[in-house]
């Protein structure tokens, strides 16, 4: 069989994983894990991506001889490099305070040509957002090329720069509909045109690995759906066209595959996103706060062991207390189970009183999230919906699976959890020949291979419509 190292970057933790890929046959083994910890210096949140990128060396020193190489990670941070190639600096992390004052710039550039031309949600920590904040700081005027962290750990690799459009399309610089950088919103910005790279796409080949990097084989890297959701999406088992996907990590993305924008004020007033996929597809979806809330009240009560707590939960009174898992006051870190109390209390709830409780209401919570978006991209992209795909870490989540399938009142099927994994396999396995086919190909492979769960909708919708009415 061939084999294929995927090398994914996410907010907690990055890996390298390594796909074999045969006829009927698709095997994944994890070579090397290792932490991401964000780094605060001088008031400023930063991601360590020097760690990352000797993480990565690491992995691929462990994965052995492989026919390629893909890069995936989280969209809109990156890194800025001089005239010479050298970084200047760590990038910042988007949920640093420095976009603040983003609804200004939204309002100067104008909210609907924004969404006209680049299809996105608006999320403070855009990548135009971050930029205009940097503007007049010495690494700006220093920059000479932007590179998204995908895209900048592939320039280290092999010296070739290069913005995959998958995640270059969450930037909120980019034309969603010619699939170019946008480059008169960008001179509107205030932004320098020559500081974004020619574009790739997913099953291009990158380049060699250099010689000074130290692996002991040669290995060329090959452009994948470098937005890690891109890549989770190819990885979705599904069997036709009539299904949502919930790539439910840190964050849910909540949404369909379409072969158009829709770029409807309705649209752009729900909030709702329009990223590139692969095979030139659109990933209609919107962001949901996803598992951080549980991931953070977790760190905020020393890490204790997860599976105990979600039993006692399912056992805790439904719907005791909701919030709203999309509000604001619940993006930076720190602090979570306070300010999910101080939000209970501010909406005339009853804040949990003990961890199972706060657990619940997180459940509730994220599910009835699931089934506003499900029911949302529904609606607004006019497409029928008879199943929902949920895949990555949130698919081990029996309680949030089931609670997402009654709160929809749609099957969920919950696997494979490497869905992003999965993806950028099948993308280096495409362009190097070992499998063959369009994304329904791919998919099948995937159903093939992997186990799924089905979770059957129980029947009280009411009690969920009044849940979702405390919100509104």
């Amino acid at each position: 069989m061939n084999a294929f190292a995927a090398v994914d970057l996410g907010a907690s933790s990055g890996r390298v994983v390594v796909g074999r890929v045969g006829a009927g046959r698709l095997d994944l083994t994890t070579a090397h894990r290792f932490p991401n910890q964000p780094v605060r210096a001088a008031g400023t949140l930063h991601w360590d991506v020097l760690a990352l990128h000797a993480g990565v060396l690491a992995g691929l020193r462990a994965a052995g001889p492989v026919d390629s190489v893909g890069i995936d990670s989280w969209a809109v941070d990156y890194g800025l490099v001089d005239a010479t190639g050298a970084l200047l600096g760590n990038p910042v992390h988007y949920r640093d305070a420095r976009t603040d004052g983003w609804r200004a710039t939204a309002e100067r550039l104008g909210e609907q040509r924004l969404y006209a031309t680049t299809g996105l949600q608006q999320l403070p920590f855009n990548t135009l957002y971050q930029l205009v904040a940097s503007a007049g700081t010495p690494q700006l005027a220093a920059a000479r090329h932007l590179l998204l962290i995908p895209d900048l750990i592939a320039y280290w690799l092999t010296g070739e720069l290069g913005a995959e459009e998958t995640n270059a399309s969450t930037t909120q610089l980019y034309d969603v509909r010619t699939r170019a950088w946008a480059t008169e919103l960008i001179a509107d910005a205030g932004l320098p045109a020559g500081l974004f790279p020619p574009l790739r796409r997913p099953g291009d080949r990158i380049g060699q690995v250099r010689a000074d990097a130290g692996l002991p084989y040669p290995t060329e890297v090959v452009a994948v759906g470098s937005h890690d959701t891109a890549s989770a999406v190819v990885g979705v088992p599904a069997d036709g066209t009539d299904f949502a996907y919930i790539s439910c990590g840190t964050w849910s993305l909540v949404g369909v595959e379409l072969d158009a924008p829709v770029l409807t004020e309705a649209s752009r007033l729900a909030n709702f996103t329009n990223e590139g996929g692969v095979d030139g597809t659109i990933r209609y979806l919107r962001n949901v706060m996803g598992l951080w809330l549980l991931q953070e009240c977790l760190r905020e009560w020393g890490d204790p062991d997860l599976e105990p707590l979600l039993r006692a939960a399912e056992a805790s009174p439904a719907f005791g207390a909701v919030v709203d898992a999309d509000d604001p006051v619940f993006l930076p870190p720190g602090g979570m189970p306070e300010r999910i109390a101080a939000y209970c209390r501010r909406t005339g709830q009853a804040p949990p009183s003990t961890r199972p409780a706060v657990l619940r209401c997180i459940m509730d919570s994220l599910a009835l999230a699931h089934r506003r978006a499900v029911r949302a991209a529904a609606e607004l992209s006019g497409r029928d919906i008879a199943v929902v795909h949920l895949v990555g870490g949130g698919a081990r989540n029996a309680l949030l699976c089931q609670l997402t399938a009654d709160a929809c009142g749609l099957p969920v099927l919950a696997g494979p959890v490497e869905a992003t994994a999965v993806g950028n396999v099948l993308v280096q396995a495409r362009a190097a020949g070992a499998v063959r086919g369009d994304l329904a190909a791919l998919r099948k492979l995937v159903r093939e291979t992997h186990e799924l769960h089905r979770f059957e909708p129980r029947a009280d919708a009411t009690a969920w419509d009044a849940a979702d009415g405390r919100l509104r």
